[in-house]
């Protein structure tokens, strides 16, 4: 009967194994088989010393026939001497404690090559225990080894591709702006992670390449590369233009592309990698990737460049966005600042605005620096709520509204009260906190209010600083409850003293307590220099290289110089609002202190007492307001100066002079102004009249 195709045993060339003999016991040949794949067995007595190896154990320890003498020292000799006591320590152990053991171990054989080897060892003991001799096998390991080892280097190299992948994207995912996308690409770390020499960042604009940043050996050191149109025969170029990337390596560069050859010649690179950035199926620049001691790239090497081109182009493109916005938004926010800082004399006066950094969008601080018609200067530093073109446009309204008001002359509690009250009527739901000062730049007697802004520092002439207490209310554009809602604090600014006004991009900062943030300008405004301008400049670039900038910054500094132009001070004007009971009063309060400024104590109380009644008429008879104007006037021919006071209002009647009745009530003013004045009179405007009196000074 014919046997099963599959039963039939399979054909063998002829070996040494004698498998076509009939009869023979296969369990014979196990010895021979184990040879075959490069084991052997061993028998190792214990109590002779004796180790005896089969033919397959001598093949994996190199011995020919008849050279191994059975000892262990003969053993030895054919073992890496610093393994050989490891062995030994391994083995002792095992017949002591245990009954198997296994270890890899080197063997030198005669052509001075190494080859790993692998033991297996099993200890055979009497009935009491004792071990009497150790049997088992060796084999060859090294094609194991070798695959492990190619193993091993395969995950290194894939961890080393990830980590470079995870590196870069995490470096790109935090870049903000362009030259944020040149820092996490070009430095040294990159360079080692992906094992190049050079790498350089190209951007196009609009007909032509342009390097922005490179590292390592720097492309641009070839004459006229660092700009050049887009047809031009460069690797970046051809990669833009085709959208195709390019592995070349150095033949193959000088070959297609000969304006490299001088730069190939003198470095030492031997293959690049170039990759086209594209976004939204735009090409937007390149990125070039040179090599040393190599000239082709594998497939993972190629998908891991690849990978990081299109990594970089997102990022490019984002940053590209980012800067374009940033600018804009800037650009805004400076346009709606003040154009220029008036000059002032008697003081020195510096302002400095810096936006964020952390985002494109802008805010809403905001300084200013107000001529008022005191000869005094009006000083504000605010901020509007939020960080968009909303804020910004807000800001702008609400600084000249504000300025508007100081400029008619109202005391600072009415100047912020009028500006919140304005800012509440817009068609807004944001507040904004503001401190404004009325500022004498000749005695350095300065008023403030405060709307839920932080307070002033004063850096003293002995280096100290200090917090003045100034009298807070709400930010501006809340409900105001009280007819006082800004109590105006005073403060004498000396000499030689240095006042800040600042917004909270200045002082806070994330993680960091306010207190902290205050000492430390506290700090940095002690140790600066005395010009208010570098001063200004000193304070921001120390804030940046300390901590960063993650707010807008705006602050105003202000010192006096002793300086005083010798016209100054013969021209002052007050608004008085016909609806603002208080007006009348703060009218009074202003001009007193306006002539006591000028130096009229003696005449100060009489200009006073019959302004008072100028202002009353206007208030009572009018519908109107008036304006109240104070004039130093100097006689033609005469060294003599008279004080001439006016009062205009929207009345086109003209008052007469009326003599009351002991039991009338009133029609005494004009009356009192007579008794009080050198002269007086009234003058029709056409849409209203001034009427005005002279005092001699």
């Amino acid at each position: 009967m014919a046997t099963h195709p599959i039963l039939q045993p399979p054909h063998i060339a002829p070996q040494r194994m004698r498998l076509e003999e009939p009869g023979t016991d296969l369990r014979e040949e196990l010895p021979e088989a184990l040879a075959l794949n490069g084991m052997g067995s061993f028998l190792w007595d214990l109590d002779t010393d004796k180790f005896f190896l089969d033919a397959g154990a001598m093949s994996v320890f190199d011995f020919a026939p008849g050279e191994y003498d059975d000892c262990t020292d003969t053993l030895a000799q054919h073992m890496v001497p610093e393994e050989v006591e490891g062995l030994k320590e391994l083995v002792a152990d095992a017949i002591g404690h245990r009954d198997n053991y296994g270890a890899y171990f080197r063997v030198v054989c005669k052509d001075d090559t190494v080859r790993w080897t692998h033991t297996q060892g099993h200890i055979q003991r009497d009935a009491s225990g004792r071990p009497l001799r150790v049997v088992g096998i060796v084999r060859d390991a090294s094609p194991e080894l070798e695959h492990l080892t190619q193993q091993a280097a395969l995950e290194r190299s894939r961890e080393r591709q990830t980590d470079v992948v995870h590196a870069t994207t995490t470096a790109l995912s935090q870049a903000l702006t362009i030259q944020d996308v040149v820092g996490a690409l070009t430095n040294d770390e990159l360079l080692d992670s992906i094992g190049a020499v050079s790498i350089a960042l190209y951007l196009v604009e609009k007909d032509r390449l342009r390097i922005v940043g490179s590292c390592g050996m720097a492309p641009e050191l070839i004459e006229g590369t660092s700009v050049t149109r887009l047809e031009t025969p460069l690797p970046p170029n051809h990669v833009v233009c085709t959208q195709t990337p390019l592995f070349i390596d150095r033949d193959e560069s000088m070959r297609r592309f000969p304006m490299l050859a001088p730069y190939c010649k003198a470095k030492d690179c031997t293959a690049a990698a170039v990759l086209p950035l594209i976004a939204q199926a735009r090409t937007i620049g390149a990125i070039a990737i040179v090599y040393e001691g190599r000239s082709d790239f594998s497939p993972e090497e190629r998908n891991l460049l690849l990978a990081l081109g299109a990594t970089t182009a997102q990022s490019v493109q984002r940053a590209v966005l980012y800067d374009e916005e940033h600018a804009m938004a800037v650009g805004l926010q400076q346009a709606m600042l003040p154009a220029s800082i008036p000059e002032v004399s008697g003081a020195s006066i510096a302002v400095r605005y810096r936006p964020a950094r952390n985002g494109h969008q802008i805010g809403g601080d905001w300084y200013d620096v107000v001529p008022l018609p005191t000869g005094r200067v009006g000083l504000a530093v605010g901020d509007v709520q939020g960080h968009d073109i909303h804020a910004s446009a807000v800001m702008g309204q609400l600084r000249i509204a504000l300025r508007a008001y100081a400029a008619e002359g109202h005391p600072p509690s009415t100047v912020m009260a009028r500006a919140s009250t304005f800012l509440h009527d817009l068609d807004t739901d944001r507040f904004a906190t503001c401190i404004y000062a009325d500022f004498d730049p000749v005695t350095g007697r300065t008023q403030f209010v405060r709307a839920g802004h932080h307070g002033p520092l004063v850096r003293h002439a002995d280096g100290r600083c200090s917090r003045p207490y100034v009298h807070g209310g709400l930010p501006l554009g809340l409900p105001q409850y009280s007819s006082n809602s800004y109590p105006p604090t005073s403060l004498q600014l000396g000499p030689d003293e240095t006042l800040l006004l600042c917004t909270d991009g200045l002082v806070e900062f994330h993680g960091m307590d306010i207190d902290e943030g205050v000492r430390q300008i506290e700090s940095i405004l002690c140790g600066g220099p005395d010009d208010k301008d570098e001063l200004a400049e000193h304070i921001v670039a120390t804030i940046e290289s300390r901590r960063g900038q993650e707010d807008d910054v705006a602050l105003l500094l202000v010192g006096l110089t002793g300086a005083r132009h010798p016209e100054e001070r013969r021209h002052w004007s007050c608004l008085v609002t016909h609806s603002d009971p208080q007006a009348p009063a703060q009218a009074r309060q202003m001009l007193r202190s306006t002539l006591i400024h000028w130096g009229l104590e003696t005449t100060c109380e009489a200009a006073v007492a019959a302004a008072n009644e100028l202002i009353a008429n206007a208030v009572m008879h009018t519908e109107g307001d008036a304006m109240l104007t104070a004039r130093l006037l100097r006689l033609n021919g005469d060294s003599q100066e008279l004080l001439k006071v006016e009062v205009q209002d929207c009345s086109s009647t003209l008052p007469h002079r009326r003599t009351p009745s002991e039991t009338s009530a009133g029609s005494r003013g004009l009356l009192i102004v007579e008794q009080l004045s050198q002269d007086w009179g009234a003058e029709p405007l056409g849409a209203g009249k001034r009427i005005w009196f002279k005092l001699p000074v």
